[in-house]
Parts: structure tokens; C-alpha cells; sequence
């Protein structure tokens, strides 16, 4: 029945691959269940007046979300991707609470708003033409720029890569855990060396069990908890107090964040899954897209910033995953863990960051697609792929490429190759990254005049 139902046969893979893919992607993207609730209740940060969300309730409903939304897409999409709250989304939530820009009822309802008005653009088939306007080579560069952005999160979550007031960031010191973390690496090359399927399973198990046998590993008190309370932040949404003008900008941040952030990581999953056509399209692009937009407004209803594609989604892809049974047992997982919270925090960061680096690693295979013999592709793809890694932002490193890729264009005579939803992307991206100074701009005309 599962055979048949996900196309397992004809995937060339097995229950035992998925259910190992899925482990991988859950293991990997586990982290999103602590560090979740910490932005969203402004955790550490130093701010008065202002109504917190209630912590315990954001651990579950970050567990729930994450389960039912990855859930869906591997029955309904049949596709290996993960999806749970996006980061920099919530960080970008937080700040909105943290400035007093809003409070966190209607900061749930921009969310919500945000993810109704892509379920529209969807449905009129808006947002896939925007995707596939996008050239090949720059969908090659937005994989590897991805591939190198989880590199260099693995590294920084190993600490092998620190931070620094002169250099912005150093090699930081061969201390246990981050040789406890290397060891674990050594077990994840060794198994794709042998072509061993689940090496970065066994390279975070084994990591984890190394780490307990030398008490670097604090044993919860409990294995179990059931302790949650999602009235504290479901259902409290204020969808009519975000609908003011004021809040356009906030909006179209979140939207354009979220639609790039999904866009760069279903484009790099898919590719790397072998989702695509003889045309190279992704193939079921609508129906991902459209559970992409219907997860951000469950998961605004639940109480959480918006819910997207995660790039974590590549490990379990790496691990054969290509169906969507991988979703499903991740989803089961995230399920599984509102009430094995404890159990599940005992997964260190620097055993599951090796899994990290190599999904860097087998992203960069995407390289050789790019034709570094024109520039008018060469450098919109230089720039996608450094800005998304050195910029810490996906969306951040697509506007940049696409602005690029459109002024090359024009400049070298050839704006009439550029497809016409390329240009909507282009001054999409160009408002992106000159949101934040149009305020500014427009108190400075008016002192001219």
C-alpha cells in the first residue's frame, strides 16, 4: 500500500530509506523545537512593557505545527520536504515585539495575512511563474548558495567557526565537543565513502553516545512531559488590528522573506530529490507551494511566526529520501516530541552540525551547471551564492542575484531575454532591500522642497 501510494518501487528506494531519511531530517532540524520558543518569547532580551508569549506553549505548538504541516506535505505533495517555523521569520517576528511595533495578537495576524495572500497568488498560479522565470544557472547558484549557508552553520554550530570583533569570525579552539563533533564528521564520510546508507544518522547517534559516556550530556529529570497549555498563545490572532496601513511594510517584509526563503529551499530540495521534469520544473511546484501558504496560516491560528520549507530538509534527501514517506515520519517525529521534549534535548548541537556540513558539501555539486563563461550568468550567480552564506539570509542573497542578473541584462542590450515575471521579481527585490531607508528618503525630499 505505502509502495504503491508513494511510488517507493519507482523512486528506487524502501520503507527502510525513508523512514532512515526521515530520522535524518528530524535529527537535523530538531533544534527548531528549543530555539523557536526562545525567539518568540524574547528570551534574554531586556525589554519591558511589553506581553511576552508563553514559552512552554510555543514548545508545542512548535512541535505541532512542524508535525502536521510536514505531514501534509509528504501525503498530499508526496514530497520529501520538512516545514516547521522559518528562521530569520521569527526572528524578524521577535523584532517586531521587541521594537513595540506590535504586539504578538497582531504580529500572529500579519502572519496570517501574509500566508492568505500567497495561498491567492498560488491559486491564480502567480507565484510558480515567478518561480520558473528564474534562469537555470541562478536555480544552480541558489543550491549551492544554500549548500555553502548550512556549511557555515554547521561550522559556527560545531564551533570550529567563531566570532570576532577584528575578523568577524575565526577558527575557534579544538576543544571535546568539538572534537566529539569531528569524530562524528569522521563517521559520516567513512559511510558515504562505503556508500553506506544512514552514516548521518549513525554520525549523530554515535556523537551523542560519546558525549553522554563522558558526561558532557545533562540527563533530564524526566523523559515525558505533558506539560502544555496552547490556550496561552492559539487562537489569540488579531487578523483585524494587522490590516492597518502602517503595517504594509512589516507585511510585505514578512511575504517577501517567506517566498524567497521557501522558493530558494524547494528549488534546491526538489533538484536535489530529482523533482523535476524533462524541463527541468519542479514537478507538483503548485501543490508545494500552495501547503506552504495554508502552513503559515495554521500555524499563525496556533500561535507561531511563519511556517516555510526548511533547507534541513537536503539530510534527509542525502540519505535517499525521495518520497514522501521521508515527510511523514519526520512529521511523526515532530508529533512524537511534545511529549519526549526532554528526550529529545538531549541531542547536543555539535552532534548533529557534522549532518550539516556534509548536506554543504553535496550541495556544491550544483556548481558545475553554472556557465562561469558569461558573466551575464557568472556573476548574478557569484552573488546569489556568496550573499546567501556571507549575508546569513537566503532572501537577502536571491534579491541581490536577481537585481544583478536584470542590470546586467539591460546594461549588455539583452533586456528583452529577461521573462516579464523576472522583471516583478527584480522591483520586488529592489523594495526589499530599500524598505528600510524609504522613510528616511522621503523625510529628505521633503526637506529639499
Amino acid at each position: 500500500m505505502l509502495n504503491e501510494y508513494f511510488g517507493l518501487s519507482e523512486k528506487q528506494t524502501s520503507l527502510r530509506i525513508e523512514i532512515v531519511a526521515g530520522l535524518t531530517t528530524f535529527l537535523t532540524m530538531a533544534y527548531i523545537i528549543f530555539v523557536n520558543p526562545s525567539i518568540l518569547s524574547l528570551e534574554g532580551l531586556a525589554v519591558t512593557d511589553i506581553e511576552r508569549m508563553d514559552k512552554q506553549a510555543l514548545i508545542a505548538v512548535t512541535c505541532l505545527v512542524s508535525g502536521f504541516a510536514t505531514i501534509i506535505v509528504g501525503i498530499f505533495a508526496k514530497a520529501p520536504i520538512a516545514m516547521a517555523p522559518g528562521m530569520g521569520l521569527n526572528a524578524f517576528f521577535a523584532y517586531l515585539l521587541s521594537s513595540g511595533k506590535m504586539d504578538w495578537q497582531t504580529a500572529l495576524g500579519a502572519v496570517f495575512i501574509s500566508g492568505l495572500f500567497f495561498l491567492i497568488l498560488t491559486l491564480l498560479g502567480l507565484r510558480k511563474r515567478l518561480v520558473e522565470a528564474i534562469p537555470e544557472s541562478l536555480v544552480s547558484a541558489i543550491a549551492v548558495g544554500i549548500g555553502l549557508f548550512i556549511t557555515f552553520m554547521g561550522l559556527v554550530k560545531l564551533g570550529i567557526v567563531v566570532s570576532d570583533e577584528h575578523t568577524l569570525v575565526k577558527a575557534g579552539p579544538l576543544n571535546a565537543s568539538v572534537l566529539i563533533g569531528l569524530l562524528g564528521l569522521l563517521v559520516m564520510v567513512i559511510c558515504e565513502m562505503k556508500k553506506i546508507k544512514g552514516g548521518l544518522v549513525v554520525g549523530i547517534l554515535l556523537s551523542t553516545l560519546v558525549a553522554a559516556l563522558f558526561g558532557r550530556i545533562e540527563m533530564p529529570e524526566r523523559f515525558i512531559s505533558l506539560d502544555m497549555n496552547l490556550r496561552a498563545v492559539s487562537l489569540r490572532l488579531d487578523i483585524l488590528g494587522a490590516l492597518k496601513w502602517s503595517f504594509a511594510g512589516s507585511i510585505f517584509t514578512l511575504m517577501f522573506i517567506d517566498m524567497f526563503d521557501s522558493v530558494g529551499t524547494l528549488v534546491a530540495c526538489c533538484h536535489q530529490a530529482g523533482m523535476v521534469d524533462k524541463e527541468n520544473r519542479i514537478k507538483g511546484l503548485d501543490r508545494l507551494l500552495g501547503i506552504d501558504a495554508v502552513a503559515t496560516m495554521i500555524g499563525a491560528l496556533f500561535g507561531t511566526s511563519t511556517t516555510t520549507a526548511y533547507m534541513e530538509s537536503a539530510a534527509g534527501i542525502e540519505e535517499g529520501g525521495r518520497t514522501g514517506l521521508t515527510a511523514v515520519t519526520a512529521g511523526i517525529l515532530f508529533l512524537l516530541a511534545v511529549l519526549f521534549v526532554p528526550l529529545v534535548g538531549i541531542v547536543p548541537g555539535y552532534a548533529t552540525a557534522p549532518a550539516l556540513i556534509m548536506v554543504g558539501l553535496f550541495m556544491m555539486k550544483e556548481v558545475r551547471r553554472i556557465d562561469f563563461s558569461s558573466m551575464e550568468e557568472a556573476f548574478p550567480a557569484f552573488i546569489i551564492m556568496v550573499m546567501i552564506a556571507l549575508s546569513y539570509s537566503i532572501s537577502t542573497g536571491l534579491a541581490f542575484g536577481f537585481v544583478s542578473f536584470t542590470l546586467i541584462k539591460t546594461v549588455s542590450g539583452k533586456a528583452q531575454e529577461i521573462k516579464p515575471a523576472m522583471w516583478i521579481i527584480a522591483l520586488m527585490s529592489v523594495l526589499f532591500l530599500t524598505l528600510d531607508q524609504l522613510p528616511a528618503l522621503i523625510d529628505h525630499l521633503r526637506t529639499l522642497g
